[in-house]
């Protein structure tokens, strides 16, 4: 039986606006899956929040796709105008931590367990770093893209806050026109905008879309 429905958008709200009356400007360690995704989140949340970018994302495929994608992510934050601080922090990029956390789930189609087992490996180990450098928050920025299951993100950001007792971040970052103006702002900065997920699951399945609308396409002519 699924629970109540959960606003994230509005709980961001309330949040944001206690830290205002408070006058703080608390410090953020924000995983990012990209360039493109963190462009309307760093451009948002660099209001409120000092921000540190951490870069963790073991699940890309290939390591050129990787370099080329933490590439993106250094130069857009050296260009991005904020009000306050936003730095960098790369993660190791080991595949082998990806493919350990979703053995047994290969086959299962994009936007399922396996993805929720890849939300959480990059969660947790935001989570735990975010309470060894002393931060107040952490959150993701794969709550902007539409393919995202938002509840699922803070289902596993809540519970992992609980272990690590740093506070989660509600965060759901395509509302309010979120994903058309990282688009926008994507167009703005010239960022590569990659046209799969990043694992060679989701590569895979990219391709067999392609060669199926090919066929498609072809079968109509």
């Amino acid at each position: 039986m699924l629970g109540p429905k959960i606003n994230y958008q509005l709980l961001l709200d309330r949040e944001i606006e206690q830290l205002q009356k408070e006058g703080r400007v608390p410090r953020l360690l924000l995983h990012s899956c990209c360039a493109p995704c963190s462009s309307y989140t760093l451009e948002y949340l660099s209001k409120y929040f000092e921000i540190t970018v951490f870069y963790y994302n073991p699940n890309i495929y290939p390591s050129e796709e990787y370099e080329r994608r933490v590439a993106e992510q250094r130069r857009f934050i050296s260009e991005l105008p904020v009000k306050n601080k936003v730095s960098l922090i790369v993660g190791d990029y080991d595949p082998k931590e990806f493919y350990s956390a979703v053995k047994g789930l290969e086959k299962i189609p994009e936007g399922g367990e396996r993805c929720f087992a890849c939300y959480r490996l990059r969660l947790e180990k935001t989570a735990a770093l975010a309470r060894e450098l002393g931060f107040e928050y952490f959150t993701t920025t794969l709550s902007i893209s539409p393919y995202k299951n938002a509840a699922k993100l803070g289902e596993i950001a809540s519970e992992l806050a609980g272990i690590y007792q740093v506070r989660s971040l509600p965060s759901d970052f395509k509302k309010r026109e979120g994903y058309k103006r990282s688009v926008e702002l994507s167009k703005e900065y010239g960022l590569y905008r990659q046209d799969y997920c990043g694992c060679i699951f989701s590569q895979q399945e990219r391709a067999e879309s392609k060669a199926a609308d090919k066929t498609d396409s072809q079968q109509e002519v």
